[in-house]
């Protein structure tokens, strides 16, 4: 009898321990059925809610392709969008060098219809083009919205066309990376301007020309311009502000020219030694930056106020001068009829003189 006790207890404790390993398998099986359960609707929610699905849509429809001719003969692409509709019109806005040297426009919008467009006007300096399409072809107009009001660090996409129409419609995402930026840009007369622009970090491709930078709530920001293309920098797009844009465009939609102050100069910088040669004009080998004067016009405001050839040209309105083409650039940021202080360097003294500008003719 004494014995046969033990061996009862033994196995009371084995059945014991394997019904407890079998409850703790159990709860741990169903907490893991639990937490896989869990998983999906968790991700599903984190990836809508980081969808720009909503914005594209108010957008998409607004964006065509642009296809240029000389004659017959196809010479380029782009991208544009109509910004404004009214009873017999559609307007579209591109860029200047997406419909530059072409004849004949044709607009394809995102449901295949494909019409001929007319060039109302353009400017070369600010990179800008109005179109016109019959209003019935228009799908969409885009909403225009403030660069102003954005800030760095914003979510922003482009709709455009890369490469042409095997590509048309493609959407890319980024970020503001930067505002106010200088950008260099060699225009058609062999002749340089600084733009003014802002800096995104959305892919932008040839054919994405003349597109929208649109912010998250699906409104237009920018225009599409350039790309900085060098081998060792990526992810550097630049679009024009969209306010600049639209300070343009009744001029532009009348087939007007940008009527620009006018200071009638033609200048180079003072490290173009070899050019200034020509003009029997020498300049301190100390002076590092303005604009020296190499032409004026006759009767224009730089010769009433008596500037004179040779001068250099140091700053406008305390604003230091580095060439010749940064000249450009600032008096084109005043108007017809402003008033302008010029301080320039002419036989080791540096003057000062104010001058009214005038409307813009050939040159500065």
């Amino acid at each position: 009898m004494k014995k046969i006790i033990p061996h009862v207890l033994t196995s009371l404790v084995t059945i014991l321990v394997v019904f407890s390993g079998l409850f703790i398998y159990d709860g741990f099986n169903k907490k893991d059925e639990q937490v896989y359960n869990e998983k999906p609707n968790s991700y599903v929610s984190i990836s809508e809610s980081d969808s720009i699905k909503s914005s594209v849509e108010k957008i998409y429809d607004s964006v065509v392709l642009i296809e240029t001719y000389n004659g017959q003969t196809a010479i380029g692409s782009g991208t544009g969008f109509v910004y404004k509709k009214d009873n017999k019109k559609g307007y579209i806005l591109t860029n200047y060098h997406v419909i530059e040297d072409s004849n004949k426009v044709e607009v394809t919008f995102t449901n295949g219809e494909k019409v001929n467009a007319t060039i109302l006007g353009a400017d070369m300096y600010y990179d800008i083009a109005v179109l016109s399409v019959d209003a019935s072809s228009v799908i969409e107009v885009a909403q225009i919205g403030s660069s102003e009001d954005a800030n760095i660090g914003d979510t922003v996409f482009t709709v455009g066309s890369p490469l042409g129409s095997n590509y048309m419609g493609t959407v890319t995402k980024g970020i503001l990376s930067g505002k106010d930026r200088q950008v260099t840009v060699t225009l058609g007369n062999n002749s340089s301007y600084i733009m003014e622009v802002l800096q995104t970090d959305a892919a932008i491709n040839p054919g994405n020309s003349g597109g929208p930078l649109a912010n998250i709530n699906g409104e237009v920001i920018g225009i599409t311009s350039l790309k900085l293309v060098q081998d060792q920098i990526e992810g550097m797009g630049f679009t024009i502000p969209i306010e600049l844009v639209m300070s343009c465009v009744d001029s532009l939609e009348k087939g007007e020219e940008i009527q620009r102050p006018y200071l009638g100069v033609e200048t180079t910088s003072v490290d173009n030694r070899f050019y200034l040669a020509r003009y029997n004009i020498y300049v301190p080998n100390d002076a590092t930056y303005g604009a020296v004067i190499v032409n004026i016009v006759n009767g224009s405001p730089a010769e009433s106020s008596g500037l004179k050839v040779g001068d250099i040209i140091l700053s406008i309105d305390g604003e230091e001068v580095e060439d010749s083409t940064y000249l450009k650039y600032m008096l084109y940021k005043h108007k017809i009829g402003d008033k302008i202080k010029v301080k320039y360097y002419r036989d080791n003294n540096i003057n000062e003189i104010e001058i009214t500008l005038n409307k813009a003719s050939s040159g500065l």
